[in-house]
């Protein structure tokens, strides 16, 4: 018999349905049964693409004897992180308050029936190896020392909460605003890259797109050529490396090692939005044909295998395992290879792949990475460099071919409002800066999606949708990230319910989610169940910070449509980060960035006129855009706020007015003109 999460749409709750396990969704259902039956909640985190979710669900989910125990001693409560981060922050943090270290998935917690956490850890093994302790004895241990140590429980229960209380951040009076954060920043992140490998750190490692972005607009804003190497030097590697999918495009999480070589497999969806507009933009200022290459095949892949047809949102993830093994859908036998290619094919693409090296994944299969260059395979084979590229290609789409014939890792499908907002400007912004409709068309169609099925007619939010259900209360992350993704969309296609959508939704950050006594947002909404904590965090972690995104946004709409409240928010919220910031800059660009649009107010352009010739001057700013917002005002926009009707022209001649903050330039009626007043450099030679 199935257990109770039978009736959820998630993907990972489903995979447990038919558990042995007496399952529960997180609810009150749950909880009420708890202290009813005064017994501790086992609660488990993972999402359906995790690797270790699934192993630990084999041995012991899967196996009636820890079944047993689980039912006997415990309310088992099963959470996907992905639709509930707000119950997988605030235990991820007790984890690391108990532990000394942090988590991870699955996370495996257990708590009092009021929810407050006792013990806690990650993967555990059925039986005790690698010296991790066996869940099937543990878990009677824990049982009776629920019961049996009360008081030493209740007053570990009180330090723990006072611990996620401190952990808020705390409003200073006389707070002063400076470039000190921005500039200590770049000095950690120049100390912490690899100079080798590119990335920043050592294995496993991660693709940190906020800090590449920030270190990319030291670039555009500084002229920091360092800075430009850095993101340049890293993207490349990343390329090449086994991260990214060879035939199919797409990026997985991260890379076991320090090379980029074995990643875990899984693909999420929002890694691939991030760094679609972080390799477009970079191609934007060098001119890289390896960075256009990249955006096209990971652009491609979102519309072939992760959007939902063509009305549709993007799905979450493709999962790392198939047929129960990691990589088992990515990886090659050099005979399976050669079967499918001709001797001159083979020729090319062993080399240029590896495979003529000893095997890099479980020494006996073939990850696919870029370990020669086509100059050095073209010399050694006595054909010219375009033949050789011609016969990668042609390998690479027969491979891809061939591996589509395979049993496919499974899909997640999902849609969050928070990683649909990502793609939405991920797809848009690399649809302008490559001047690929198709592109721009998937993103609106995904917009369009959301503001039908997780878009209320009160202008609430929910957070997930799958089988024609929609639900769960939305959170900050949604908010700021639908609104950040509007505002590239009404830059790069104007539309009237773009627009609309927009305003509602700054709105909402304000009433829904801002601490209207210190400053800065809430991860949950005011009216968001009681939880034993409410998280309002700073930093940067897979995605970015929720309060960066928000002050970004409400300082460039503040800006945009000249509304002081967005700006003293935001300016609220930078305040509130201070002492985070200046202590743990590295770990909060995107406030950061908020922070250097505070100080230097970012370039606003409202342009009105014709639209055939509207579109010609928005295509020629796409080369500022990294710095400047440039939006088209139809003539007839209704519902303009006051601060936008004068610049609204009626004549059908372009004109742009040029503002810095809250300071403008008078009209200006000649492209040239603007161009020069705009700063438009031509890009980079690329060597």
């Amino acid at each position: 018999m199935p257990n109770h999460l039978i009736k959820e749409t998630s993907p990972y709750l489903l995979q447990h349905a038919d558990n042995p396990v007496d399952w529960y969704p997180w609810g009150k259902e749950a909880l009420d049964r708890a202290r009813a039956q005064n017994k501790p909640i086992l609660l488990s985190i993972g999402y359906s693409a995790c690797h270790w979710c699934h192993v630990m669900a084999h041995e012991s989910f899967e196996d009636t004897e820890v079944a047993a125990v689980m039912n006997t001693h415990f309310i088992n409560i099963k959470v996907d992180r992905e639709e509930r981060p707000d119950i997988d922050q605030i235990y991820q943090s007790a984890h690391y308050a108990l532990n000394h270290r942090s988590g991870g998935w699955p996370l495996t917690m257990f708590l009092t029936p009021e929810q407050k956490p006792f013990f806690g850890g990650t993967y555990f093994p059925k039986e005790a190896r690698y010296g991790m302790p066996g869940f099937l004895q543990l878990l009677p241990k824990i049982a009776e020392a629920y019961h049996t140590r009360t008081a030493a429980i209740e007053q570990q229960n009180t330090a723990l909460l006072q611990l996620l209380a401190q952990s808020l951040p705390a409003s200073e009076t006389g707070t002063s605003l400076s470039r000190q954060p921005i500039e200590q920043a770049w000095k950690q992140l120049a100390s912490q890259f690899d100079e080798t490998y590119g990335g920043f750190g050592d294995a496993p490692k991660f693709l940190h797109p906020a800090e590449l972005q920030f270190c990319l607009r030291r670039y555009v804003t500084e002229n920091n050529i360092q800075a430009l190497h850095v993101v340049t030097h890293t993207l490349e590697k990343m390329a090449y490396g086994g991260l990214y999918d060879q035939l199919g495009g797409g990026f997985c999480r991260y890379s076991t090692d320090r090379y980029w070589r074995i990643p875990h497999f899984e693909k999420m969806l929002y890694d691939n939005a991030l760094l679609l507009p972080l390799y477009a933009d970079t191609w934007l200022l060098t001119g890289n044909p390896l960075f256009k290459q990249v955006v096209e095949e990971t652009a491609n892949w979102v519309v072939r295998e992760m959007q939902a047809g063509t009305d549709g949102g993007y799905f979450s993830s493709l999962d790392a395992d198939s047929e129960h093994e990691e990589g088992k859908f990515y990886v090659w036998d050099k005979e399976a290879v050669a079967a499918v290619l001709t001797a001159e094919e083979y020729a090319v693409i062993a080399p240029y792949y590896g495979l003529d090296r000893p095997p890099n994944f479980e020494n006996q299969y073939w990850h696919f990475e870029v370990v020669q260059t086509i100059e050095a395979i073209a010399a050694h084979n006595r054909i010219d460099q375009e033949t050789t590229q011609q016969l990668i290609s042609s390998a690479r789409k027969k491979l891809l071919a061939q591996r589509e014939l395979r049993v496919r890792p499974g899909r997640d499908e999902k849609i969050l409002t928070s990683w649909n907002a990502l793609m939405i400007k991920g797809m848009a912004r690399a649809g302008q800066i490559f001047e690929r409709e198709e592109w721009i068309n998937s993103a609106l169609q995904a917009m369009d999606f959301i503001r039908a099925k997780l878009w209320q007619d009160d202008g609430h939010l929910l957070a997930t949708f799958k089988d024609g259900k929609a639900h769960l209360n939305a959170y900050l992350d949604d908010y700021a990230f639908l609104l950040d993704s509007l505002l590239t969309l009404i830059q790069i296609r104007f539309r009237q319910i773009d627009f609309d959508c927009a305003l509602t939704l700054a709105e909402a950050l304000l009433t829904r989610f801002e601490d209207k006594t210190s400053g800065g947002f809430f991860f949950t909404s005011h009216d968001h169940e009681k939880l034993i904590h409410r998280p309002k965090t700073g930093h940067d972690g897979a995605t970015p910070s929720g309060n960066g995104v928000a002050a970004i946004t409400l300082q460039r709409s503040g800006y945009l449509l000249n509304e002081p409240r967005y700006l003293a928010a935001a300016e609220r919220t930078l305040s509130i980060f201070s002492d985070a910031l200046r202590h743990q800059a590295s770990s909060h660009c995107s406030l950061l960035i908020a922070l250097e649009e505070h100080l230097e107010p970012i370039r606003t352009i409202h342009l009105s006129g014709n639209e055939t010739e509207l579109r010609v001057w928005l295509k020629a700013l796409t080369t500022c855009s990294l710095n400047t917002i440039s939006v088209a005002f139809p003539r007839e926009l209704s519902g303009l706020p006051d601060s936008l009707t004068k610049r609204s022209a009626l004549s059908e001649k372009v004109s742009a007015q040029v503002c810095e903050g809250r300071r403008c330039l008078p009209e200006i009626h000649s492209l040239n003109e603007l161009l020069q007043v705009c700063g438009v450099h031509g890009r980079i030679t690329f060597p």
